[in-house]
């Protein structure tokens, strides 16, 4: 078969394979010729959004990626940091939106695997994973099914491969109706000595595809995960592909294996776009070529055409560079693991991926049309905000009903503040995610230093691992977290990305690690549309300049564009903007980490941050969970960063708890300052009496004093040894921006909230705050006779 074609191809085969009639030009203009089916997939593949980012790449230009601990930057499989000690962390977060939305199970158990594979492609073992989930409305059958399927997806593959979940956030909202989000972050620690590129080098060396065999299942999955899901996405369920988890553990052994050898040059899994993108990515970073024979690939199918093989996303894939004259030794490695082993290739002088068929050529390209020259669209900004976004900031809380400190009139129904926060407490958003956790094996490896619901960012002990465990013993232990609050992002892009990082960095302080650096996976709608690119442009611009800001560089990431469905009346309808930010930190000693329950009676209890009655562009009810579960109102603008005040707040936090002064910290995020003293007390099984010294004559809202969000705040505990110690630091550091709020008590006190009125503001059980807060989402689920309650 030759790769010369002089018949060009309809617009209906150019938009089968996503490309625009424009870019088929430019191909055309590339090649200096038509290209043949293969070689059309080939360009459809690798110029979806989802591999070569054309319409966000500009943007993700302005981020920030270098620092002092980065070690590995954007362009690689995931980045790496220096730990310290000797120890070298890798981590990256990638999503699985699409195929999540037709196969739940599937779409969600190969995320899995495929974010294990770039982090044990670089060297690393893998020893933490954390997911960010959204789904629609829990009381829906359709998102009930999608939420358990992609839960059950989770720990199948997690507890399968032996990598524990370690932590995440799950959240509802019906902007996610049809079209949930799945984005996995995973950590992993460099057991090589230097650490594994993916450039090709060296004219003539062997290329090795190894791993499993190459099937018809994935086919075209980076097209479809860059395209809008409609009423006929369920036809591309061969696009979701089939994961192997147990295969998987044991191609991480054999790669590591392999890489510790020192046979091999350079390494890239087969992911997005498969045979393709490993062919292309490798050669393009290495200036090279790479010719490749397909009659030489390991198949599971018979009659299997190169368009096939070039676009197959079958899972559990790898290709190697090595070194000349040891192909053998790697062979021999991968096959006592029982995979495949074979070459398939060698590494050309000629910068192009030539792939061979049945004794001709079925394809070639060069490789930088395929991999790093490809299109770039500059779109430009809207002049003026949105008119949705500009409508929605000029609500104000004057638009709420009168309340007093005995509660608020709803529709007709008087509602006291306890009533209130139990609803909240009840919201599955925040509610206790123990029915997912539970599923998951957090504990295997023996590093989870702070379990799954235990504070407010995973903990994980680092352990110098084979072969290099003679490095020094060492207390060391990373931090991470994945976070976005996508209401405040839709309200306002620029400000809620920036809420975004600074609760990340804020969750990371509160368990006392130092933020070190950011993963990120922004979630879209369509960038072709005005306000579609207006969300991403301003998310992009927020993102770049909070980590500056906090000083965490931007080592990677991915980008899922095009999230979005039809509507009722066949519109397609986008998600909320959703940037999630994953942020790891050092903690320099595992014996130092906090919690956020509280852990002994008698403890004083401190909000750190903007004060009770500070109602400021820095503290709102704009966008936050009260105004949207108790008032079905999504609107205002999101709380302001200050970033200074966050700064010195978590500052004093992570050195507070290095002291041993600090007994618990939790940040108040949604629900506010009322949410977070509840979560405080069903963590530690204790209850909590608060004094919030506000002179009640000036209040005229007091939902703002107990649900507002944003402000910088912490709440802590400290035993009453330290108060002394805790305070003189306090005034050091946070002068103005903190108050004693209160005390620890016994569990039969329940949470009681009072003020200069003559009946608590709030004052609930414990035993009614847990039920509300930890059956939430069994309950709802157990509403379906055909799902597990």
């Amino acid at each position: 078969m030759s790769a010369i074609s002089n018949a060009p191809f309809s617009p209906e085969e150019i938009a089968a394979e996503s490309l625009k009639p424009a870019e088929y030009e430019e191909i055309v203009k590339r090649l200096g010729r038509h290209p043949n089916k293969a070689e059309l997939g080939m360009f459809g593949v690798m110029w979806s959004e989802h591999c070569c980012y054309k319409n966000s790449r500009p943007l993700l230009k302005q981020f920030p990626t270098t620092g002092d601990r980065i070690l590995v930057g954007p362009g690689e499989n995931a980045g790496v940091i220096d730990c310290g000690d000797g120890l070298r962390l890798a981590f990256k977060i990638e999503s699985h939106n699409h195929p999540s939305a037709i196969e739940p199970f599937q779409g969600a158990a190969t995320g899995v695997g495929g974010i294990l594979r770039d982090i044990f492609t670089m060297g690393a073992r893998p020893i933490a994973l954390l997911n960010s989930l959204r789904f629609g409305n829990i009381e829906d059958p359709r998102t009930r099914r999608i939420f358990t399927g992609v839960v059950e997806g989770i720990s199948h593959y997690g507890n399968c491969v032996g990598v524990p979940t370690v932590g995440g956030e799950v959240y509802f909202d019906r902007a996610y109706t049809g079209n949930p989000l799945v984005n996995v972050m995973a950590l992993g620690i460099m057991e090589t000595p230097d650490i594994v590129k993916s450039g090709a080098s060296g004219v003539g060396n062997p290329v090795l595809y190894v791993g499993s065999t190459t099937g018809r299942d994935g086919m075209g999955g980076a097209s479809f995960a860059s395209a809008e899901l409609t009423d006929k996405s369920a036809d591309d369920r061969p696009a979701v592909q089939v994961g192997d988890p147990f295969l998987e553990k044991s191609l991480i052994e054999a790669c590591l294996e392999a890489f510790n050898t020192g046979a091999v040059v350079a390494a890239q899994d087969m992911g997005a776009a498969g045979i393709t993108c490993s062919t292309s990515e490798m050669a393009a970073k290495g200036n090279l070529g790479i010719e490749l024979d397909l009659d030489l690939i390991p198949v599971r199918e018979t009659g299997m055409v190169p368009y096939e093989f070039l676009l197959s996303e079958s899972q559990e894939r790898m290709l190697f560079v090595a070194h000349k004259g040891r192909e053998q030794e790697l062979i021999d490695i991968f096959h006592r693991w029982g995979l495949q082993a074979v070459i398939a290739g060698t590494v050309i002088a000629e910068p192009i991926v030539r792939i061979l068929h049945q004794g001709g050529v079925a394809a070639e390209i060069p490789c930088r049309a395929l991999a790093e020259d490809t299109p770039i669209y500059d779109r430009q900004l809207m002049a003026e905000p949105p008119e949705y976004a500009q409508k929605a900031w000029q609500w104000t809380p004057d638009n709420l009903p009168p309340c007093t400190a005995a509660g608020i009139e709803i529709q007709g129904k008087s509602q006291t503040w306890t009533e209130i926060l139990l609803q909240l407490l009840d919201t599955p958003t925040i509610a206790s995610k123990r029915w997912v956790y539970r599923q998951y094996d957090h504990q295997v490896q023996n590093n989870t230093v702070l379990l799954p619901g235990g504070g407010d960012a995973a903990v994980v002990r680092l352990r110098p691992q084979a072969p290099l465990s003679s490095s020094p013993a060492t207390h060391r232990g990373v931090a991470a977290t994945v976070d976005c609050n996508s209401r405040y992002v839709y309200l306002d892009p620029y400000e809620g990305a920036k809420a975004v990082v600074a609760e990340a960095a804020r969750n990371l302080s509160c368990v006392g690690a130092e933020p070190i650096a950011v993963t990120d996976n922004l979630n879209f709608g369509s960038p072709e549309k005005p306000i579609g690119y207006w969300q991403l442009a301003s998310a992009c611009k927020g993102i770049s300049e909070a980590c500056s800001e906090f000083a965490t560089p931007v080592t990677g990431g991915n980008v899922s564009l095009y999230n979005e469905t039809l509507d009722a009346k066949g519109e397609p309808t986008p998600i909320y903007p959703t940037p999630v930010i994953g942020m790891v930190g050092l903690i320099p000693d595992i014996t130092q980490v906090c919690g956020q329950g509280w852990r002994n009676p008698g403890d004083v209890i401190y909000l750190l941050g903007l004060p009770i009655t500070a109602i400021t562009k820095n503290v709102s009810l704009g966008g936050s969970e009260y105004l949207a579960a108790i008032h079905g109102t999504v609107a205002g603008k999101p709380p302001v960063v200050d970033y200074q005040l966050e700064r010195q707040v978590q500052a004093t936090v992570r050195e507070g708890i290095r002291q041993g002064w600090i007994q618990s910290a939790h940040d108040s995020a949604e629900g506010g300052l009322m949410v977070a003293l509840a979560e405080s007390c069903i963590g530690g099984n204790l209850g909590a009496k608060i004094t919030l010294n506000a002179d009640a004559a000036t209040i005229s809202r007091w939902d703002e004093i107990l649900f507002a969000e944003g402000g910088a705040r912490i709440v802590v505990s400290v035993s009453p040894e330290q108060v002394e110690n805790w305070e003189s630091y306090l005034q050091e550091q946070l002068a103005g921006n903190w108050q004693e709020i209160g005390e620890v008590s016994e569990i039969q006190t329940g949470l009681i909230v009072n003020s200069d009125v003559n009946l608590p503001l709030i004052d609930v059980s414990m035993a009614d705050m847990r039920d509300r807060w930890s059956n939430a989402i069994e309950r709802r689920l157990s509403a379906s006779p055909n799902l597990p309650g």
